[in-house]
């Protein structure tokens, strides 16, 4: 992979800073979810597998948007389509205000599908930006970091509106989350102009310029993406992934709330601290020490570890679990997103979509588990991650050098 940069040279340092403040603002948006699941649980006296719903609105607009967003990268570049997703944000943001003050989980639905639309946007532009901004081979290296700043953000979110708010979720009314989402709306809006102005350059991956082919022959006999088998097993990998880290990273409030534990939204943590070791580990250790299919293998064997022992354990014991759940899941995606888009070529930008689409089992699978919820109870919900895991470690294992054998 490859960067045109006029200046001459390879210049990271202040790409990685303006992209990681981005994933952040993606780990914030998405965790704005795990407030609301155990307050629209309570306030509109709808079950969990509903208000889980919120949630499958979020990430549906990853299947409808992830292929139009590679469009719209294609037609104005990458940093116009950051600054454009910000507005998105905005806007569906604004659409809360007036669902808290009407009591509509329809209109949450659609707040949550339109800042979920920005979000497929966003995720469009930042992840095939900095896995092709320096070499493949050390791209979960720049993944990591990039997660660090993302799933810090996803207990700041819940945080952050307790603490505007100043009450318990179990004392909130709807109408509570005014102040909060105007400030949210705000940043948001400020952090679009920031994007559209920043001075990210615009990048390539090798062999994505029609007269640069001979840079990834692989690539170059293929005709559409649907001829590379470790990108579609890639896609399949990480809508399973994004379906089971987004159950260990937005449920632990409501997980907390229903074995009665107090001050539910402070365990919002756990996970999001096992996400972030692992990805200090992914800094450390990747390429120099672990390649990036050896990452990926180690942290399903701990994530299946950790599934099993969230739902054999006793219950008050088991939500901490949750953390080895969320290591293993932390270098997943650093991981997968290099692995997956290898040699793809000038098909970069069209797998890079597939696999945004793919996110959209992060509105499958927790939406699975909220119904799972109602019916079994919290904890033996948690059964739904294990074969997702299992397969996951299948990928790490086999599935990406399929490419490979064939090449």
């Amino acid at each position: 992979m490859k960067m045109k940069n006029n200046n001459g040279g390879n210049r990271y340092a202040l790409p990685l800073v303006i992209v990681g403040v981005m994933f952040f603002a993606i780990g914030f948006a998405l965790g704005i979810n795990s407030y609301l699941v155990p307050l629209l649980n309570k306030a509109l006296q709808i079950s969990s597998g509903q208000s889980y719903l919120v949630i499958a609105a979020t990430f549906s607009a990853f299947l409808i948007f992830g292929y139009p967003a590679s469009l719209v990268i294609g037609k104005i570049g990458y940093k116009k389509t950051m600054a454009l997703s910000f507005l998105m944000f905005a806007v569906g943001f604004y659409l809360f205000i007036p669902s808290a003050k009407l009591e509509s989980l329809g209109l949450f639905l659609l707040a949550s599908f339109i800042s979920g639309m920005g979000n497929a946007f966003l995720q469009a532009s930042v992840n095939p930006y900095i896995t092709i901004l320096g070499p493949i081979e050390s791209a979960a290296k720049r993944m990591s970091i990039m997660g660090i700043c993302n799933k810090l953000a996803w207990p700041v979110a819940p945080l952050f509106l307790a603490l505007v708010i100043g009450k318990s979720v179990d004392d909130v009314v709807l109408t509570d989350i005014n102040l909060p989402f105007y400030i949210i709306i705000g940043v948001f809006l400020i952090l679009g102009v920031l994007a559209y102005f920043s001075p990210l350059p615009e990048v390539k991956a090798a062999g994505e310029d029609p007269d640069s082919v001979e840079d990834c022959p692989y690539a170059a006999t293929k005709t559409s993406i649907w001829q590379f088998p470790h990108l579609l097993l890639g896609a399949l990998t990480l809508f399973l992934y994004v379906g089971v880290e987004t159950v260990s990273l937005s449920t632990l409030v409501d997980y907390a709330n229903s074995l009665g534990l107090p001050n539910p939204d402070q365990y919002a943590w756990i996970a999001s601290v096992g996400m972030v070791v692992g990805y200090i580990c992914g800094v450390l250790f990747i390429p120099k020490y672990l390649s990036q299919a050896a990452a990926l293998k180690i942290c399903a064997y701990i994530a299946i570890a950790g599934s099993l022992l969230v739902v054999l354990t006793p219950a008050t014991l088991s939500i901490w679990f949750i953390f080895l759940m969320a290591l293993g899941c932390s270098l997943m995606w650093p991981a997968l997103w290099p692995l997956a888009i290898a040699e793809l070529g000038r098909f970069t930008k069209a797998g890079s979509s597939l696999l945004v689409v793919a996110i959209v089992g992060g509105a499958v699978i927790p939406t699975i588990f909220g119904f799972l919820k109602d019916g079994v109870g919290a904890q033996n919900a948690y059964w739904i991650c294990l074969p997702c895991f299992l397969f996951i470690l299948y990928y790490a294992l086999s599935g990406h050098k399929i490419r490979t054998a064939r090449q």
